[in-house]
Formats: C-alpha cells, sequence, structure tokens
C-alpha cells in the first residue's frame, strides 16, 4: 500500500496547478461577479492542455489515465473556484462516463470525444420538483413512437441547465414502478419540445448555471436512449463516480481555503507578531490539515479501490459525506482566521464557504449519504418510504 502520487501522477499535479493558479483566479472572479460560465473559447484551451476527459479511454479521446489521476487535477481547479473546475468535473467523472460506460457504440462515438475535445459539454439532469432525495418518484416520462422517444415533464436544478449542449436525463420509460420503470436518454439542447426557465439565483456556485428544463411533447431519437428502463442500478453506479467529483470539488474549496489561511496567518500581524506565533491560531490550523488529509485520502480509496472502473457505494458515499461536512468547518474556520478579509468579496474565501455548502446539497445530501453507508454495511436496503 503506497499513499504517494507516482512521479507522473505529480508531474500531472503540478501541470494543473501551475496552469490553474496562473490563468484563472481573474476568470473565476469574472464568473462570481456576472453569474456566468468558463467561456468557450477557455473550454477548448482545457482541452488543447489535456485537461478534459482524463480518464476516458483513448479511443474516445481522453487520455485513458485512472480515476486518481482526473481526481489530482479536479482538486487544483476546485481551489480556485468551483466554476472554472465545472468543465473538468464534466468530463471526467460526470454524466458523460455513464454515455461511455453504458451507452450504444454510436452514441458514444457521437458523444464522448467532442466532450473531451472542448467542442460539447454534456450536463446531468436528475431531480424533480416532487423528487430529489426520493429519486425513484421520477414522473418525467418518455414514450416510444416508431423511432422516435417523446418526453414530458419537468426537471429541476439541473447544473448546466440552459447553457450545456446536451442532457443526460433520468425519466420514466416504462410502466413498472419505482426503479424499474426508469432509465436514461440523451436530449440535445435544440431538440423541439425542450425549453429552459430562467438561471437560478443560488447562494453559491454563482458560474454554474442552474434551471429548470421543460418537456412539452419532446421529440428525440430512440437511440438517444442510453440506459432502458430496468437500468436505474446502472446509472447509480456510475453516479458512485459522480459522487467522488462532488467530493473533489468541496474538498477543493477546504484545501484552497487552507493554503489561502496559511499564508495569510504568517503575514498578518497582531500585537506585534505574525498571528500565526498564537497556539490558538496553530491549533486551528492544524486541524484544518487533518481534516483535509483525511477527506483526500476517502476519496482517493474510492478511486483507487475502483481500478479504474467505478467506485462502490460505501466508499464513494464515505468521502462525499466527510468531504461535504469538512469543507464546511473548514472554509468556516479560515474565513474566521482571516477576520473582515475572509468575509469580504474581494477575496475568495466567502466564495469557498458558500460553495462548500452546495456541495453538501447537490449529488445527494449528506444525510443521504449517512443511509447509503448505513445500507451498504449492512448490505440491505432501507426503504424510507415505509
Amino acid at each position: 500500500m503506497d499513499f504517494n502520487l507516482t512521479d507522473e501522477q505529480r508531474q500531472l499535479q503540478e501541470a494543473a496547478r501551475a496552469f490553474a493558479r496562473a490563468e484563472l483566479p481573474a476568470i473565476a472572479a469574472e464568473c462570481e461577479r456576472d453569474n456566468t460560465p468558463p467561456s468557450h473559447a477557455l473550454v477548448k484551451r482545457y482541452a488543447e492542455m489535456g485537461f478534459l476527459g482524463i480518464n476516458v479511454s483513448a479511443e474516445l479521446g481522453g487520455l485513458g489515465l485512472g480515476n486518481i489521476e482526473a481526481l489530482v487535477v479536479l482538486e487544483e481547479f476546485a481551489k480556485i473556484s468551483s466554476a472554472v473546475a465545472f468543465p473538468i468535473f464534466e468530463s471526467s467523472v460526470g454524466p458523460v462516463r455513464a454515455i461511455e460506460h453504458f451507452g450504444s457504440d454510436a452514441l458514444k462515438r457521437r458523444v464522448v470525444p467532442a466532450v473531451c475535445a472542448g467542442d460539447m459539454v454534456v450536463a446531468v439532469s436528475m431531480s424533480e420538483p416532487d423528487a430529489g432525495s426520493a429519486l425513484t418518484d421520477l414522473k418525467t416520462r418518455g414514450e416510444l413512437r416508431g423511432d422516435t422517444l417523446v418526453l414530458n415533464g419537468t426537471k429541476r436544478w439541473c447544473s448546466g441547465g440552459g447553457h450545456a449542449d446536451a442532457y443526460v436525463v433520468y425519466c420514466r420509460l416504462s410502466d413498472a414502478p419505482g426503479a424499474k420503470g426508469i432509465g436514461a436518454v440523451l436530449v440535445e439542447k435544440d431538440a423541439p419540445g425542450l425549453s429552459f426557465g430562467p438561471n437560478e439565483q443560488l447562494m453559491g456556485f454563482r458560474g454554474v448555471p442552474s434551471s429548470d428544463l421543460n418537456f412539452d411533447d419532446c421529440e428525440i431519437p430512440a437511440s438517444n436512449i442510453i440506459v432502458p428502463a430496468g437500468g436505474f442500478k446502472q446509472l447509480m453506479e456510475a453516479f458512485d463516480l459522480e459522487r467522488c467529483g462532488n467530493a473533489t470539488m468541496a474538498l477543493g474549496q477546504a484545501s484552497g481555503a487552507l493554503e489561502d489561511v496559511s499564508a495569510y496567518v504568517q503575514e498578518r500581524r497582531q500585537f506585534g507578531k505574525p498571528i500565526v506565533e498564537f497556539q490558538a491560531v496553530q491549533l486551528k490550523l492544524a486541524e484544518m490539515h487533518m481534516k483535509v488529509e483525511a477527506a483526500r485520502l476517502l476519496i482517493w480509496r474510492a478511486a483507487a479501490l475502483a481500478q479504474d472502473g467505478l467506485p462502490s457505494v460505501l466508499h464513494s458515499s464515505t468521502g462525499k459525506c466527510f468531504a461535504n461536512t469538512i469543507a464546511r468547518e473548514v472554509t468556516g474556520d479560515a474565513m474566521q482566521l482571516m477576520g473582515a478579509y475572509g468575509y469580504s468579496k474581494d477575496f475568495p474565501m466567502e466564495r469557498r464557504l458558500r460553495d462548500s455548502w452546495g456541495w453538501g446539497i447537490a449529488g445527494g445530501a449528506i444525510d443521504i449519504q449517512k443511509t447509503n453507508i448505513a445500507g451498504a454495511m449492512l448490505g440491505r436496503r432501507f426503504d424510507q418510504r415505509r
């Protein structure tokens, strides 16, 4: 058991860190100020530098590396901001991986290379007004009419809504009850019958557009079915990798906050000396360091044990739950140490704190992860409806 990154992994990490720190802070500030996502030109630059689809197979346009490599790069971008990291997230651990694993050959070859090249952004659309944590209560429905699938319903809280080029939409594809009737389809942004609600105004995640998706007799080719009815378990297996990505986005807020506050306390002077000389500050830094390191190890364990495939629900939920929790604590402590500078919008700390709260909601709330963990520990599924 080796806890060190390989030389190749370290070089990739250093390349991502150098690029992110040199190129992205000003762009992150613009995304935050204007609530707009990174430009298409920037996403194309990510692709040119090999930062998109890091763990996607080479034959589909990726680098063909492992999940650890993808998460290492994602953390370096997330340290700058959630908005500038989101294209990395979508290409390496997001819904495009469900297409890669479960879609038809034709669908894979049409979509996955385009994402890795920065020519296409694919978002996932899962939640509905009455189906968030209770995901198997989905009502959006697809009905086959010859070679066409007709969708009707409303999806909510879609990160990328109104901005992405296509959406992996979880929906009901048969009359079978509960999970047995659920599958997923790819809906492109110009599909007839698809419309979008206004961009949500959220506490955080500025620069990560979110909106409702409305399907009114929306027509897509039947060949856009990724997983047919009854494939809910497959979708959740793919989502276990997305949980590791969510956890890493949260971790990036915490590890970025720790780096910033470590520099600040060595420069900031009070009572005639740098505040790092006070024992209370030293204790707080040590606590923050322990939390960040533990979260990173839990996430990397989930990815490593997957052997570059899909992580287990036990390990991915454990990593996500812990990282989501400590991100809120670490960013909060960092803000306290920085005082008014941490609270000011002129510095990134207050953004990190707001985004940290979002990652503990997105992709399955913290307490939902705890029920996942308990069920996986005991080898059973808890029915919350009874």
